[in-house]
């Protein structure tokens, strides 16, 4: 198991696109978790602790860039290491 004391500590906002400039590489060395309104979620690209936000994308849409539209959902977020 590792040591919580040698883990960063988790940004108010965070993206999984490595092309944003909320991304934190060092961050996902270790396994994160997601909590929106008090469960799990396993699809979150992008959150906001703050403004209390995160980003899931879509099933089928898609950008003109060919990567998955992405949804918004409001709520409680908390982000925890697993």
């Amino acid at each position: 198991m590792t040591d919580s004391k040698s883990l960063p500590t988790l940004p108010d906002r965070l993206s999984v696109n490595p092309r944003s400039p909320h991304h934190v590489a060092e961050i996902f060395e270790h396994n994160i978790g997601i909590r929106l309104n008090g469960k799990e979620r396993f699809d979150v690209e992008e959150y906001c602790i703050s403004e209390g936000w995160v980003k899931i994308p879509s099933h089928k849409a898609l950008d003109r860039r060919g990567q998955p539209l992405l949804i918004t959902l409001k709520g409680t977020v908390e982000a925890f290491y697993n």
